[in-house]
């Protein structure tokens, strides 16, 4: 019998296959990225390059060969896998020391803090009740939320994200109220399904640890 963890396990393998290959050079580049991103303004190509200890070509290859990854009109970086520093709608805002920044979906807000190493506020509002869920997200789990039954809708991966990845897949993931508020959605969204708040962090956790290996293992 598959246990809920089994579950897991064969979820985050699905998701990690769909995204980006991170190995090597690249996870030094996408952590870098992902963590001057969150300083609050445009990621410049040699300010990622400088901090992920690779060459500026090489930055500019993997940062063009990638989907999901969003530019300014100057070249810097304004989105990059789950983070941004433009308002989105549906908005998922988080704070990281103090600064407002946005997510693309529920779930990101749950793995985004193990890959900055620190603790996340989150805002997003529930489509189905139009409450606001509020939460602290820490690296090694949830510290606060609003909504104790709170739950995440999830859609399984059927291929390889894409540059639309958040028009077929975030727009698909949010948080919900209670379960009864989120099976009143999926019901009408054929494909989605429901994820106890605990289970969506341990899957970012899983996800992460298939991605970047070593942050995984310091936030057990």
């Amino acid at each position: 019998m598959q246990t809920e963890h089994d579950r897991l396990e064969v979820l985050a393998d699905a998701v990690a296959k769909a995204e980006p290959d991170f190995d090597g050079p690249a996870r030094h580049v996408a952590i870098a990225t992902y963590r001057r991103l969150s300083e609050g303004t445009a990621a410049p190509p040699h300010e990622i390059a400088e901090r992920a200890g690779e060459s500026v070509e090489l930055t500019e290859h993997l940062l063009a060969s990638w989907p999901g990854v969003f530019r300014s009109p100057a070249g810097g970086v304004v989105g990059f896998w789950g983070l941004t520093i433009t308002e989105l709608v549906p908005t998922h805002a988080i704070e990281v020391e103090g600064r407002r920044l946005f997510a693309w979906c529920a779930w990101d807000t749950l793995f985004l803090p193990g890959i900055l190493g620190a603790a996340v506020r989150v805002e997003s509002t529930c489509p189905a009740t139009k409450e606001t869920i509020a939460l602290v997200v820490q690296p090694d789990g949830i510290r606060e939320t609003s909504h104790p039954h709170a739950v995440v809708s999830f859609l399984l991966p059927s291929t390889d994200f894409d540059a639309d990845v958040i028009q077929t897949f975030c727009h698909f993931v949010h948080f919900f109220t209670s379960e009864e508020a989120g099976e009143s959605w999926t019901a009408e969204h054929p494909g989605t399904f429901l994820l106890f708040l605990t289970d969506a962090f341990e899957l970012g956790r899983l996800v992460n640890a298939r991605n970047f290996p070593s942050l995984a293992e310091d936030v057990r």
